[in-house]
C-alpha cells in the first residue's frame, strides 16, 4: 500500500471559487465593513469578504485549522480578527488579516480550547480577547507585534461579551454568567484591574454588550430577554427595558448611527427570531418585526442594517421602513449529497434536512427549493434527460419532482424499510443511494435495510422488478455501468457487489476490512475504485473484482467521497480529515488540496466539464473549487 506523505505547506491549494453559506451559529459573526460596500462573515473554517448585492463570494481569508468562533472587524476596516475552537487540550488560534490584501498578519496562540469574544480599541492599537469555558481568560494583545501586553482571569465563569470604549482604548467591559465587569487597563505595568457592576437584586447572564459614542452608558443584552443600561463612571445599573422581554433572550445588539444622542437607537436580535428597535434613553419598542430562524447577529451601516440567523439566512432591512428582504440563504445542517445534471455543468442540486436545493454554478443564486417537512433527504440525482429531481428520504419514499417547478411527479410508497431491522449501520435512515439507468428507464435503489432493489420506471407508474439481499448493513453507493446491464453496490458490511440487472442476481464481489463509503467506474469501465472508513482508496479490476493497488487516502478518519473526473486522468476524495484532495489516477499522488471545510466532507463531484469540483459537508456549506491554477493569480 502507497503510504500518505502529505505535506500541507508544499502541496497546491485549490482555488476556492465561492462558497454558498452562512455562518448563522457563530453569534456576532456578520459585519458591516466600514467601506459599505463589503459584507464579512465566517463559513466553517474560513471567512469571507463578500461584496453587497453579489451572490457570488470570491474573497476569503483562510487560516484557521478548525470552525470560526467569533469575528471582529477595527473601525476603519483596515484589520479583520477571528478565533476559532479547537479539540480539548489544545491551543485556539486568534487570526489577525489586513483587509486591503487579504493577508494573515498574526497568529496568537494562548487561549485554550475556544476564543470566546473579540474586540479591537478604537485606535487600532490593541486586540482584547475573551476564552471559552476551559480557559476563561481575559487578554490584551499588542497589533504591531502580535504579542500579549496583558490578561488574567475574567471572572469566575464563562465570560461571553467584550467591548473596548470609544474614546479611551485603556478602558473596556465584559460581562457573562451573573457578572458585568469595566476593567482598566496599565500598559507601563502590565496589569488589568476590574470594577464590579452592582447589579442589585438582579441575576443576569450577559450575552452581548455595546457602547455608546459618548462613554457613558453601555449597554448589555441578556439571555432573560432584556437590555440593561450601565453607567460606566462608578459602575452603577441605571434601568432595564422593554417591558415585554424578548423570547429565547437577547442573543445580538448594535447601535445605529446618528449625530444626536438623544436620537441614538439600538437594533436587538432575540434567539425567538423577533428584531426590534429600542430608543437608548427609556429602551422602549419602536418597531419589532419576526424572521425566520433565531436572529445571530446584526450590523449597521449608516441606514442600512443586515440581520443573519442561525437558519443561514441574511436579510436586508431598510431603517426608515424597517421591510425585511432576503438576500442569502442555504442550508443549515449537514449536507448529504451534490449532483450535476447529465452533461450540463451550469447548475448543480444538494439535499439536507427538509429540503432539496438547486443553485446556478455561476453565480452562486438558489434557484429552486423543494421542502418536505421533518424528514431528511438522503440522496440526489437528476435524471440522464433531464426531466425529474429523484430523491431518497428517511421515510423510506422515493420521491421525483420536476426540476424547474420542484412539483411532485411521483413517489414510491415504502421503497425500503424504516422498522423491523436487525442491523442498523450509519446515521442515515430509510432510502440511502440510488442511481437511474442512462436510458431512463430503471432507477436502482439502496436502503438502510440492506437491500437493493431495482424499479421500472414508466409514464404512469413505477414497478419494482427485483429485491437483492445479499448485503448485510447499510448501502452507501450505487454505481451504473453505461450499458445499464450491471451495477454495482457498496455497504457498510464490507461488502461491494457488482449486480447483473438482466438476471438480478450478484455478478461478482469485492471483500474488505472496512465499511465502504463510496464507489465509482472509469470511465472506460475496465477498474473500478473504492474507499471506506478504513482510510484506503483501492483499486479494482471491473472483471475478476480483484484487487489491484491501495492507496492510503488520509492520516486520520474515514474518507468518505470519491469522484473521478470526466477525463478519467484524476480523481477527488474527501472525508473526515477535512481536507479536499485532487489525486493523479495514473500516478496515485495529490496534486493539490483544499482547506476550508471545518466538518466531515459528506460529498464532493466534479462538474461534467471537469473544470470545477463541488463539495459539502457537515457545516451546511457548499464550497466550489477551480481544478486548474487561477492563470491570473
Amino acid at each position: 500500500m502507497t503510504q500518505l506523505n502529505l505535506d500541507l505547506d508544499v502541496t497546491r491549494k485549490l482555488d476556492l471559487e465561492s462558497v454558498i453559506g452562512f455562518g448563522g451559529n457563530v453569534n456576532g459573526a456578520l459585519h458591516i465593513h466600514p467601506d459599505g460596500k463589503h459584507l464579512v462573515y465566517p463559513i466553517g473554517s474560513c471567512i469571507v469578504v463578500r461584496e453587497i448585492g453579489n451572490p457570488r463570494a470570491d474573497k476569503f481569508l483562510l487560516g484557521h485549522t478548525d470552525k470560526v468562533s467569533c469575528v471582529t472587524v477595527s473601525r476603519s476596516g483596515r484589520y479583520i480578527a477571528s478565533g476559532q475552537t479547537t479539540h480539548m487540550g489544545f491551543q485556539a488560534d486568534i487570526c489577525i488579516f489586513e483587509y486591503a490584501t487579504l493577508k494573515l498578519l498574526h497568529r496568537m496562540t494562548l487561549h485554550k480550547v475556544k476564543v470566546q469574544a473579540l474586540c479591537f480599541s478604537a485606535d487600532e492599537l490593541y486586540l482584547a480577547s475573551l476564552g471559552g469555558q476551559d480557559d476563561n481568560t481575559l487578554v490584551v494583545w499588542d497589533l504591531n507585534s502580535g504579542r500579549p501586553l496583558c490578561g488574567g482571569p475574567a471572572s469566575n465563569d464563562l465570560s461571553m461579551c467584550i467591548s473596548f470604549f470609544n474614546n479611551d482604548s485603556t478602558k473596556l467591559v465584559t460581562g457573562g454568567h451573573e457578572v458585568l465587569r469595566v476593567w482598566d487597563i496599565d500598559f507601563v505595568n502590565r496589569k488589568i484591574q476590574p470594577t464590579d457592576v452592582g447589579l442589585g437584586n438582579l441575576q443576569r447572564i450577559c450575552k452581548s454588550v455595546v457602547v455608546e459614542p459618548s462613554d457613558t452608558y453601555a449597554y448589555v443584552g441578556t439571555t432573560s430577554g432584556d437590555v440593561l443600561c450601565i453607567q460606566l463612571a462608578g459602575g452603577k445599573f441605571k434601568f432595564a427595558g422593554p417591558t415585554k422581554k424578548l423570547a429565547q433572550g437577547v442573543a445580538c445588539m448594535a447601535l445605529t448611527e446618528t449625530d444626536n444622542l438623544n436620537d441614538l437607537m439600538i437594533l436587538v436580535g432575540s434567539g425567538s427570531g423577533r428584531i426590534s428597535l429600542l430608543g437608548a434613553k427609556d429602551l422602549k419598542e419602536h418597531k419589532t418585526l419576526t424572521l425566520q430562524g433565531g436572529i445571530s447577529s446584526v450590523a449597521v451601516h449608516a441606514d442600512h442594517y443586515f440581520v443573519g440567523t442561525n437558519k443561514s439566512n441574511v436579510y436586508y432591512l431598510n431603517a426608515k421602513t424597517f421591510k425585511e428582504e432576503l438576500r442569502q440563504t442555504c442550508h443549515f445542517e449537514r449536507i448529504n449529497d451534490v449532483c450535476f445534471p447529465d452533461k450540463y455543468s451550469e447548475l448543480f442540486a444538494t439535499c439536507s434536512n427538509h429540503d432539496i436545493r438547486v443553485w446556478n454554478a455561476r453565480t452562486s443564486q438558489e434557484l429552486l427549493r423543494i421542502q418536505v417537512q421533518n424528514l431528511e433527504c438522503n440522496c440526489v440525482r437528476f435524471s440522464p434527460d433531464g426531466k425529474s429531481i429523484v430523491s431518497g428520504w428517511s421515510d423510506g419514499k422515493v420521491r421525483a419532482f420536476g426540476p424547474q417547478s420542484g412539483k411532485l411527479l411521483y413517489v414510491i410508497n415504502d421503497a425500503h424499510k424504516i422498522q423491523g431491522m436487525k442491523r442498523v449501520s450509519g446515521d442515515l435512515a430509510g432510502v440511502t443511494a440510488l442511481a437511474i439507468s442512462h436510458d431512463n428507464g430503471r432507477l436502482v435503489t439502496g436502503g438502510a435495510d440492506s437491500q437493493v432493489r431495482v424499479w421500472k420506471l414508466g409514464r404512469d407508474s413505477q414497478v419494482m422488478e427485483a429485491s437483492m439481499k445479499e448485503h448485510k448493513a447499510t448501502v452507501n453507493a450505487v454505481c451504473m455501468r453505461s450499458n445499464d446491464t450491471y451495477c454495482v453496490t457498496a455497504s457498510d458490511d464490507g461488502s461491494c457487489i457488482v449486480w447483473d440487472l438482466n438476471r438480478f442476481m450478484r455478478s461478482n464481489i469485492m471483500y474488505s476490512q472496512t465499511y465502504f463509503k463510496a464507489v465509482a467506474y472509469l470511465n472506460d469501465e475496465s477498474q473500478i475504485m473504492t474507499s471506506g472508513s478504513d482510510r484506503k482508496i483501492t483499486y479494482w479490476d471491473s472483471y475478476e473484482c480483484s484487487a489491484i493497488r491501495e492507496l492510503e487516502g488520509a492520516n486520520t478518519g474515514g474518507v468518505d467521497t470519491l469522484d473521478i473526473s470526466p477525463c478519467g486522468e484524476r480523481f477527488v476524495t474527501g472525508g473526515h480529515d477535512k481536507i479536499l484532495k485532487l489525486w493523479g489516477y495514473d500516478d496515485g499522488l495529490v496534486h493539490a488540496v483544499g482547506i476550508g471545510h471545518s466538518g466531515c466532507i459528506k460529498k464532493a463531484v466534479f462538474s461534467p466539464d471537469g473544470n470545477t469540483i463541488v463539495s459539502v459537508g457537515d457545516e451546511g456549506s457548499i464550497y466550489i473549487w477551480n481544478v486548474e491554477p487561477d492563470a491570473a493569480a
